[in-house]
């Protein structure tokens, strides 16, 4: 094995690169990659300081620039931004080095192989149950598990099956759970509640009347067919939609009219911008401009006040002003991480910066 032993394997003045021995049978280790503590310079500050060009560099090397009649310090024009972890468990039993690398980071990326019910096989051959997972996830600070699955609707059997368990794992360790799976039936949104399921994810994506242009794996009705199923299983209800698809200001207003119109209303409304991505259909779509995801917060959040209205998809192309302004719209949530399913995210750290900036607060994780 390349990796002999645990500890620092690599570090420069940007990154450190630590290896934990973990416990597979065979020499296999675990990894944390750390980035060094930063700080996100204000462009405003900057301006008023006079600071400006080359005298950029020159601050940010030194932590302070003497101009003509004043000392400028680096902490005067920026706000700290900690240096992201991320941390790679694979091929383990749950183990202390699991557990160390897991401690303080940003993403943990586990694996786990088996189900609560094939624990001793999993030990038999060095592998980690999901709720092993979750137990170190809860360990790292999470207070939510989240699983998705691509599936256009939910079968009975084996795989359903698993996912239940995966619930029940989690619920167990007195954590939420919540899930994405596509249609459901009225008897497997109750199952999913028995198990002890949060929230479930199914959105609307856009109008009635422009949804066939868009989507033909499913209809409109069996979203909203699925969204009731869930809402009577007393199950809360995330769904929202997303812009920048080519549909009209009208079909905009359709979508949040739908939402308006549940009873209750969801718990959480994402609010999406599409991201063009190469070799889809909608890859030559224009951007949406900034002021019209805006306008879809401050409406979503007239129509539905007690809702999270959650600045979701395509957040990264808008700039910190652009962001704050949502936020005064009535958008009370995000997604933080670096990646939405399969487009980027802006950055955890610099979340953490935009918020104290703007004179927010972060709501404490709810009691299971």
């Amino acid at each position: 094995h390349p990796i002999q032993r645990s500890g620092v394997i690599h570090e420069d003045d940007k990154l450190r690169l630590v290896a934990e021995k973990l416990d597979h049978g065979v020499d296999c280790f675990g990894y944390r990659l750390e980035e060094k503590d930063r700080v996100t310079m204000l462009p405003e500050k900057l301006r008023e300081a006079g600071v400006m060009g080359p005298n950029v560099k020159v601050l940010q090397k030194q932590g302070f620039i003497e101009l003509e009649d004043r000392t400028v310090r680096l902490e005067d024009v920026s706000v700290p931004k900690p240096g992201q972890k991320v941390a790679f468990v694979m091929d383990t039993r749950p183990c202390r080095g699991a557990l160390e690398l897991a401690d303080g980071v940003d993403v943990l990326i586990c694996e786990s192989t088996y189900l609560d019910s094939e624990r001793q096989e999993a030990g038999d051959h060095g592998h980690m149950t999901a709720s092993q997972a979750a137990t170190i996830a809860k360990e790292a600070g999470a207070t939510r598990f989240c699983v998705g699955a691509a599936w256009r609707q939910v079968k009975d059997g084996p795989e359903f099956e698993k996912v239940l368990d995966m619930v029940r794992g989690v619920r167990d360790l007195e954590m939420e759970a919540c899930v994405t799976l596509g249609m459901v039936t009225k008897d497997q949104a109750g199952r999913l509640a028995e198990a002890g399921l949060t929230a479930y994810n199914h959105n609307l994506d856009t109008s009635p009347e422009f949804y066939s242009e868009i989507i033909t794996t499913r209809t409109y009705e069996d979203r909203l067919e699925t969204i009731a199923n869930v809402r009577s299983a007393g199950v809360q209800v995330c769904c929202g939609g997303i812009i920048g698809m080519g549909e009209s200001i009208e079909d905009r207003a359709r979508l949040l009219q739908e939402l308006a119109t549940f009873d209750p209303h969801p718990e959480s409304v994402p609010i999406n911008a599409l991201v063009p991505v190469a070799g889809t259909p909608l890859e030559s779509q224009a951007k949406v401009e900034p002021l019209e995801l805006v306008r879809m917060v401050a409406v979503a959040r007239i129509l539905m006040p007690t809702s999270f209205v959650r600045l979701s998809a395509g957040r990264s192309a808008l700039t910190r002003e652009a962001q704050i302004l949502c936020f005064l719209a009535g958008a009370n949530s995000i997604f933080y991480g670096d990646k939405l399913l399969t487009t980027e995210n802006n950055d955890a750290a610099d979340d953490r910066a935009l918020i104290e900036e703007a004179g927010l607060r972060i709501k404490p994780a709810c009691a299971s």
